[in-house]
């Protein structure tokens, strides 16, 4: 067995022992080769996430039939000139942080017959550098969202603030969690069903917390340099 697929079973004993749910796991491929996501795929990953378009779909060329059933996951911030692109070569978006760009990926998802899944990324950072909508403002940004065509909000996604503690993320994920089943109560579950919280210092702490998605890099593929294999 190769040091990835130990990884990832490592991964999921982990989670088995700390979840009350079943939990995806998006290997985040982004900086990683097109022959680590390969293995991972073939370690029984179906979901992949990455960052950057221009990164990203080379990779999805080479990957090619590979990708059949897999989704494939953009997580990172997305620009409005991106959107179209994004639209074309992603299952979920991640990272809804405006209605500017709701509009925009309503737009080109529209136009393509499409329509497109997404989360809403939560900003829980005080840092003027993050993105997101905050807690206070989910419950009306998610109502303007239910009016706009073509895309389809499928839940929340956040990023906790940087710590050398893994454990400084549970309040976040504790508040997230509430915000998340707040919104369930209230406009009712029916699509609006994954947490994407927990990457790969915080997953476990995530997962015990109520997240059913994490988003792993690192813990999957180590510090590969991305281009060399």
């Amino acid at each position: 067995m190769n040091e990835i697929c130990e990884n990832i079973l490592s991964i999921r004993k982990t989670i088995d022992s700390a979840r009350k749910r079943n939990v995806d796991i998006v290997a985040v491929t982004k900086t990683f080769s097109y022959q680590d996501a390969l293995q991972a795929l073939e370690c029984g990953i179906d979901h992949i996430g990455e960052s950057k378009i221009q990164e990203a779909l080379p990779k999805f060329e080479q990957l090619g039939g590979r990708l059949n059933g897999i989704t494939k996951h953009f997580i990172g911030h997305l620009q409005s000139n991106k959107a179209k692109k994004a639209v074309e070569n992603f299952d979920l978006i991640h990272s809804l942080d405006s209605l500017d760009l709701a509009k925009d990926i309503s737009r080109h998802a529209c136009n393509a017959g499409k329509t497109q899944n997404c989360l809403i990324e939560v900003k829980v950072s005080q840092e003027k550098t993050k993105t997101g909508i905050r807690p206070e403002d989910i419950s009306g940004f998610y109502s303007q969202c239910l009016e706009i065509p073509g895309i389809l909000i499928k839940g929340l996604m956040v990023i906790t603030p940087l710590s050398g503690n893994p454990e400084d993320s549970r309040p976040y994920f504790k508040q997230i969690y509430n915000l998340f089943a707040d919104i369930q109560k209230s406009f009712g579950k029916s699509g609006f069903s994954i947490l994407s919280m927990g990457m790969s210092d915080d997953y476990k702490i995530a997962v015990e917390e109520g997240s059913n998605m994490v988003r792993i890099g690192s813990a999957i593929f180590g510090n590969r340099d991305y281009g060399t294999k």
